[in-house]
């Protein structure tokens, strides 16, 4: 699998890129979008294959695509971009007017990060867009920091602190993995927000482990439990297969402190943001 060699992009100035078989649509959500998000590059796509041509042109902070395109399934595309793209957890928002069908179905896979009713309409669309890649402000919230390093640990612990995070940090698996099933026995799940671990540890299991523990022996999907991975393999095959292990996304080494906090930030927001959806979703339930 070849894998393009992605530029950072410019938080300042978000890539979105919007699919949509309707040229009408396309243009409309443009417009919407630059008055919320002056300085942002706009890739429009009308089909599937165009998205993934574009995708080869650089970073993309956010997809949204239609369920229904001209050569394929939204989710399809979906599929190929977490296969495709693995130096980046692109946040991909499915709209359209029948997801509450696809909801009810369980025929909305784990690969989609949000969806939108597009009955709500493309103004709360692009503010909807705007929550995700440029949000006012960002709330503090507990991080799970695995590093066997000390020194490298104090060092990023400080970081992340001055960015307003609560940081519990593990020496290895062992203790995170300790930590997770405290949490669970006093019925705080997941108990942190989210998990930064590195890939290679001192012990006998690895960040991949890891991942693998929290996915299937705890059974927290990645919008429950985020985790992001620090590795210094850039190797694209290694890296998807950290990917499929369930992380949410990947910092190369050496680690970039804007970068590293943008991305933690990021998945700490989407998970919250899903965990509050699905609390009210179970609230509903329980009053019907």
């Amino acid at each position: 699998m070849s894998t393009p060699g992605f530029r950072l992009s410019d938080a300042t100035a978000p890539r979105i890129m919007v699919v949509d078989g309707s040229k009408v649509v396309r243009k409309m959500i443009e417009g919407l979008l630059r008055q919320q998000l002056p300085n942002m590059e706009f890739v429009g796509c009308e089909t599937g294959d165009e998205a993934k041509v574009a995708l080869q042109s650089g970073a993309i902070n956010l997809v949204t695509t239609a369920l229904r395109l001209p050569d394929m399934d939204g989710l399809d595309l979906a599929r190929y971009i977490r296969d495709h793209t693995p130096q980046a957890y692109i946040p991909i928002i499915v709209v359209s007017g029948d997801v509450q069908e696809r909801l009810e179905s369980r025929s909305i896979s784990d690969d989609v990060t949000d969806y939108f009713d597009q009955s709500l309409g493309f103004n709360a669309l692009a503010a909807f867009i705007k929550g995700y890649v440029a949000p006012e402000s960002e709330a503090g919230g507990e991080v799970l920091y695995v590093e066997d390093s000390r020194v490298v640990a104090v060092a990023t612990r400080r970081m992340l602190e001055k960015h307003g995070l609560v940081v519990i940090h593990a020496t290895g698996v062992e203790d995170a993995i300790a930590h997770l099933e405290t949490m669970k026995a006093q019925g705080r799940i997941p108990g942190p927000d989210v998990v930064l671990t590195d890939v290679y540890l001192k012990g006998d299991l690895t960040g991949k482990d890891l991942l693998q523990s929290i996915r299937n022996e705890f059974g927290y999907p990645k919008g429950l439990l985020p985790a992001l991975v620090m590795t210094g393999d850039a190797n694209p095959a290694n890296q998807t297969d950290l990917l499929r292990a369930g992380a949410n996304d990947l910092v190369e080494k050496p680690i970039e402190e804007r970068l590293l906090v943008t991305k933690l930030l990021f998945q700490l927001r989407v998970g919250r943001m899903l965990r509050e959806k699905n609390a009210k979703a179970l609230k509903a339930a329980k009053t019907t």
